[in-house]
């Protein structure tokens, strides 16, 4: 049902308004036909008891000689009237006794004759009565004519007692009249729905306005674009909202700054101390106990090194580019695989444009590299266009990673490969930058164990 509706909230809330504004119109039309009905059945009865009551007083009037003449005089297409000896209703049905009264009293007679009156609902097509004369053949197809398809009907008998014992039979039958449409109704729907609809498409725009434009900032924040002040607009608590967002950004922005200088200013100043203990470590007579500390110390600086280069990373000083993907993954495995053919590259066949900030996305995009020659001695580099996402795989025929630890090697310092040798497991920051890095562009960083050995990374940025 979601794909039939329209996709901005503006759309949808301007679309419920107008099927309600239907929906009340057509149970009021349902209402006033239903009230309409009943007015006019209930019209056509007293109509049909009056028949009834001043044919009944004709022959109770005339000779008895002209009442067959009276009789086919009062017969219609509809109505059917005969005098007999015995009463087509055995009993007044329930809740006619008024209308009975009514024929009674209106006759006028006195005595006051006997009336039965039944009233019964039946599925039948009304149609013209038997045995008319002169023009009730006519008359018959013209009312055929008039009511083409079969409809409920009302049939109403009534036995009337004369003064000679004998009874007037009436039989009836008036049928639901027609449903009109109202061309007025019609036209006054149509016109409170444009009034209706431009109105409220109006006021939305007052309130769809200012989410539009928190949703792009909240968007361009992510991606770590320079946080700018929202003039809050709209109702009340859309102004609220805004200004809490405003402040929002202003607290996560000198929070992540305070962490990258004092990430930058320890690795600085732990600098010149593994520098003087390296030169006292040279200057060690035993050989194994110089080498130990030596070893030590440079894992020491590796890791001061990588710690500023995870600082750098998360840094969003470097100003946001729009560039061409391919051309800066292709640029830098030019870079890395100069002459060694240990990096094959499959660019995209169309153009990907990101925005994205080029020094920072190489670093990450290196350090996946370089993890894949670590462990696997080659790396294979793909990049495509996935919908509204561009995706860098990098490839390798390592010896993978345990699918529940997926996770846990992103966080820094981490290191699955427990000889803790520089040159088999580094600092254990290298994927921690990576991601760090592409989260700050709205993107992240996933792994997947390949079929037949090997670790595929997959990076995945939104498209500009």
């Amino acid at each position: 049902m979601r794909r039939f509706l329209p996709g901005s909230l503006r759309g949808q809330l301007l679309l419920l308004i107008l099927l309600t504004l239907a929906l009340a119109q057509a149970l009021v039309a349902w209402l006033f036909a239903d009230e309409r009905e009943m007015a006019l059945r209930a019209a056509l009865g007293q109509e049909a008891a009056s028949r009834a009551a001043n044919v009944a007083r004709l022959i109770a009037e005339a000779p008895e000689d002209l009442h067959p003449s009276i009789l086919r005089a009062a017969d219609s297409p509809l109505v059917r009237f005969s005098l007999g000896a015995a009463p087509a209703v055995d009993h007044s049905g329930h809740g006619t006794e008024v209308l009975a009264g009514q024929i009674a009293s209106q006759i006028g007679t006195t005595p006051v004759p006997e009336v039965r009156l039944e009233l019964h609902q039946t599925d039948d097509q009304p149609q013209p009565m038997p045995g008319m004369f002169g023009m009730s053949g006519q008359m018959g197809q013209m009312h055929r004519a008039m009511q083409p398809v079969p409809i409920s009907s009302v049939e109403m008998k009534i036995s009337v007692a004369m003064q000679n014992g004998t009874w007037l039979n009436v039989l009836t039958r008036f049928h639901r009249p027609p449903y009109q449409l109202a061309w007025t109704a019609v036209g006054t729907f149509a016109v409170s729905a444009v009034l209706i609809g431009a109105t409220v498409w109006v006021a939305l725009g007052q309130l769809t306005g200012p989410l539009r434009e928190l949703a792009r900032s909240a968007e361009e924040f992510g991606r770590g674009a320079e946080a700018h002040v929202i003039d809050p607009s709209g109702p009340n608590e859309l102004r609220s909202l805004t200004g809490a967002f405003n402040r929002m950004q202003e607290r996560i922005r000198r929070f992540v700054d305070d962490r990258t200088r004092l990430l930058a200013a320890l690795s600085h100043d732990l600098r010149s101390p593994l520098t003087a203990l390296r030169v006292r470590a040279e200057m060690i007579d035993e050989d194994e106990t110089r080498e130990r500390i030596i070893a030590t110390t440079e894992e020491m600086q590796e890791m001061v090194e990588s710690t500023l280069a995870f600082a750098r990373g998360v840094s969003n000083a470097e100003p946001v580019e729009t560039v061409n993907l391919s051309e800066i993954v292709a640029s830098l495995v030019a870079d890395m695989d100069a002459s060694a053919g240990l990096v094959t590259l499959q660019p995209s066949p169309e153009m990907v444009r990101v925005q994205l900030r080029p020094t920072s996305m190489r670093r990450a995009l290196r350090n996946l590299i370089e993890n894949a020659l670590r462990y696997g001695g080659q790396a294979e580099v793909r990049v495509w266009r996935d919908g509204e996402a561009a995706r860098i795989a990098v490839e390798d025929r390592g010896p993978g990673i345990p699918e529940d630890q997926f996770e846990h090697v992103f966080d820094p310092f981490v290191r699955l490969e427990t000889s803790r040798s520089r040159e088999t497991g580094g600092a254990g920051l290298g994927l921690s930058i990576a991601r760090t890095i592409v989260q700050s562009h709205g993107g992240d960083i996933d792994l997947q164990n390949r079929e037949g050995g090997g670790l595929t990374a997959t990076m995945t940025l939104p498209v500009a």
